[in-house]
Parts: C-alpha cells; structure tokens; sequence
C-alpha cells in the first residue's frame, strides 16, 4: 500500500495517495475501524515471534498465562492497556535462541523398555516444566489406558486409549481439540503398551526470556510494519537507545504514510528522584515528535506500584480506546496513586516540556494534558500538533482517504473532469460526517483541485481546509462583585 508525504520539489513514484498536513489543515472519507494497540512481551508460555489478538484480561491469561515471574510481562502489560480501554490488543511474544519446549518421553513394557512416545510442550517456555504426566489402566475398560496431563496438582486433560497401540495414544492426545499443552510424537511401536508412570515431569523448558536484546524489539517493530494499529507501547522498557530507536522508526512510518503513535516512560527510579522533573523533560527533548507521547510518571494499583515505562502500556489502552471527539485531559484512571507528586509548578514545566503526566487531584488520578512529546515545532505545525487529539484527527483522516482512494478511485477512475468532481464529492461527503460528528468545525470546510500545481495526466492535486476542534480545557473566568 503506497501512501504518505509528499513535497512539490520531491513527489513520489509509486502509485498512491499521498497527503500533506500544514497548519490550518486537514482531511478524510469513510470511517475507518480505530482503537488498536500493539505490543512485544515476554513470557513463560504462548506462540513466539507471532502475532495473538486479545480483547481480555481472559484472553491474556490463556494465550501467555498470568505469570510475572522472571522477567515475564505478557500478562501485565496486556492488562494496563486493557486497563486503559483498548479495544484490541495485538500482542508478540518475543524470545531468545535460547527459547525450548520442555519434553517427556515415555517407554513401553517390554523387558528391555524402549523409548516409543516423546510429549513436547505445544511452546517454549518453563511453564511446561510444570507439566506432569500419569499413565495407568482405564478404571471402567481394562484394554484401554488414561495418560492423565497436570499442572502441577490441577489436572489438565485425561486422554483415553486403546491400551495395546503406541499409535493409538499419540492420535488421542494430537487429535483432542481441547488440548492446548503438549503433543505427542511415536518414536516407536515397542511392545504396543506404555509403562505406567506417576507424576513424571517435563523438563528442559526455557523461556528465552533473559537472553532478549534490543535487536530482539527491533526485529519485532519490523514485523510490526505488516499489521494495522494506531498504538505501540513497550513492555516496561526503559532504554534510552530502545527508545531512540523507536522514535526513529516512528518517524520513517509516519513520512510513510501509517499514522501510529508510540507511548515511551522511564524508570522507576527515574519517576521517584530528585530530578525526576528534569528527566521526564529530558526525555521528551530528545524524542521532540508529534508520534511519541512520554509518560513522566509511575502509578500505583492495589500492591503493585508501576513505572512510567510500565504505565506506558495504560496510556496506549487509553489513546487508543478513545473516539475521535475525546481527549485523554483529564481522563480518569483506576490507580490509587501516582509514585510522586508533582507540584504545580512542576506540572505547567511538563506541559511546557512535552511530559504526559498521570496527577492525583485529591480526589483520584487523572490524566494532566493530552499531550505529546512534541517541544521544537517543525516547519508546516503549530501549537495544536502538540495535542494528542489533533494527531490522532489527523491520523485518522489520512488513513481513511487513504484506504478509499485506494479502494474506490485509484486506478479506476478516468482522470477527467467528471472523474475529479466525484472524487471531490465524496471527499466533501466525509468531511460533512466529520463536522457532524464533532471533529470539525461545521463551517468553513471545503475541497477543492489545488490551482498552484500543473498536474500530469494521472495526478490529482487536492486542497483541504477545515478547523479542528478541540475541547474545553482552560476556562477564564471573572466574577464581579458588586
């Protein structure tokens, strides 16, 4: 799909629509779907290096487990941006080479046993360790066997088989729907009977959880490029060169046309110094773009207190949960607390120094601002590409045009006059369903064939203008007392 900026003095060769955004700018055509977030984690459990779409804390706990032991944060991260009200959580389990499916193999009863069944843990991961299997006679039908599966003391499944087949006990265990754990592998026929066995365990498990690097994460925001999100968070990673690293490849997508927006935060040592004010502004001055929000402090909920970097994946469920006519100011949020408090006078510096901070007012916690960590305006913005609504607008609008030109109008429309006036009527139907839903202003938009520019044959050159609108968040107000 081809799409992006352009520019007068360098226009793309790829076939595509592509949009420009200045200030006093915007534009859009059928609404498209919104509210995805995306995800790496680290688990004991689940598919590695692929993508599980969760819509629940439910979905979360299958698909990885709730385990954050060792480095584990599948489970917790996927909860804070549920938390934050996400519709859909595209999560990608990352693991090292070092990543192995635990295993059991099991003998048969002849005199000499012989190694017939291998059972392997459906992933990689330690929680297969856990596994422990029971082989005995059937209690109701003595020609056939149980091999019983537990986690731990908590039974899993009983597969039921023909008690005189190697062959018969592997087709039960793969061929059970139900069966979510292990699968089975005859090595050989043997004497035909597994040997009973009581509680033998799987062992050799490795999550692959300590050997992941940032090259890891890169590899996983390559794989990124090919699904359909509006946000990333990270799973509580707070490195510096990580998050230089992302900013970059937000950057390229955005100039590329895919409207994403990526939520960093540091640590919780960070969040809790002395200067933890003149950190979280650091780290915004050096990310400076409309696509990275920084989380400037940690939160607490329940037992747990959480870092920035960690509360990054809430800020992401809530940026992407939203419609177009919210903001995140002001948004309530579940925790108790924040980690610190910053005062007034260090909340306006985070306004000013592009900070998303989460505040207690007394009452609860809130979100401040709904801003982003722009600080240093580029050529073409104003003050509103500091909010995290307008880029989100914005977003939004582009990526709809986008996808209808492409479906309805590139490569099937005559470039004549008549064609060009369809064009411009739909884009017009649009932008009245974004008036009428709030996201503009009602008056004062329009479209219309660009007069600065002498088209080729087979381009278009489109102007957009409208006013976006915002909500209420400064209200002056004089009393006179008389």
């Amino acid at each position: 799909m081809a799409g992006g900026t352009w520019s007068a003095t360098d226009k793309p060769v790829l076939p595509g629509f592509y949009m420009t955004f200045q200030a006093a700018a915007a534009a859009a055509i059928q609404p498209g779907a919104r509210g995805t977030a995306i995800v790496p984690v680290r688990a004991h459990w689940g598919p590695a290096n692929e993508f599980v779409e969760i819509s629940s804390e439910a979905d979360a706990a299958k698909a990885f487990t709730r385990s954050e032991s060792d480095g584990a944060t599948a489970y917790r991260t996927i909860r804070l941006a549920l938390l934050g009200g996400a519709k859909k959580i595209i999560a990608y389990r990352l693991a090292a080479s070092s990543a192995v499916a635990s295993a059991l193999t099991l003998a048969d009863t002849a005199g000499t046993p012989a190694n017939v069944l291998k059972l392997t843990a459906k992933y990689s991961g330690a929680r297969g360790n856990d596994f422990k299997v029971t082989v005995q006679a059937n209690a109701v039908d003595a020609a056939k066997k149980d091999l019983k599966l537990f986690e731990g003391t908590t039974l899993l499944r009983t597969f039921t088989f023909d008690g005189d087949s190697i062959q018969a006990a592997a087709d039960a265990i793969n061929g059970d729907s139900g069966n979510l754990w292990v699968v089975a592998e005859k090595l050989a026929e043997g004497s035909g009977t597994l040997a009973n066995v009581s509680g033998v365990s799987l062992s050799g498990g490795d999550s692959g959880i300590s050997g992941v690097s940032n090259a890891d994460y890169l590899d996983a925001l390559a794989a990124f490029e090919t699904r359909e999100f509006n946000v990333i968070a990270l799973d509580g990673v707070s490195d510096a060169s990580l998050h230089a690293s992302v900013a970059a490849w937000v950057s390229r997508l955005r100039n590329e046309g895919k409207g994403i927006v990526a939520v960093l935060g540091g640590t919780a040592a960070d969040d809790t110094a002395a200067d933890a004010v003149a950190k979280a502004i650091a780290r915004s001055a050096s990310l400076n773009h409309e696509g990275i929000v920084n989380v400037g402090t940690g939160a607490k909920l329940g037992d747990t207190a959480y870092s920035s970097a960690q509360i990054a994946a809430y800020v992401a469920g809530l940026i992407a949960g939203q419609g177009l006519s919210q903001s995140t100011t002001y948004a309530p949020s579940p925790f108790e607390d924040v980690t610190r408090r910053w005062t007034r006078a260090e909340q306006e510096q985070a306004v000013r120094g592009g900070v998303f901070l989460l505040v207690h007012d007394g009452r609860l916690v809130k979100a401040l601002r709904g801003i982003n960590s722009l600080v240093t305006l580029r050529e073409g913005q104003n003050h509103p590409w500091k909010k995290i609504r307008t880029i989100r607008v914005m977003d939004s609008i582009n990526s709809d045009l986008q996808r209808t030109a492409e479906d309805s109008y590139i490569g099937k429309v005559n470039n004549t006059e008549e064609g060009r006036l369809a064009l411009i009527s739909a884009c017009k139907q649009y932008m009245q369903s974004l008036a009428q839903a709030g996201v503009i202003e009602s008056d004062g938009y329009d479209v219309y064939v660009d007069p600065e520019f002498t088209p080729e044959p087979d381009q278009v050159f489109l102007k957009w203008e409208a006013r976006l609108t915002d909500v209420m968040e400064q209200i002056f107000s004089t009393f006179i007392v008389r």
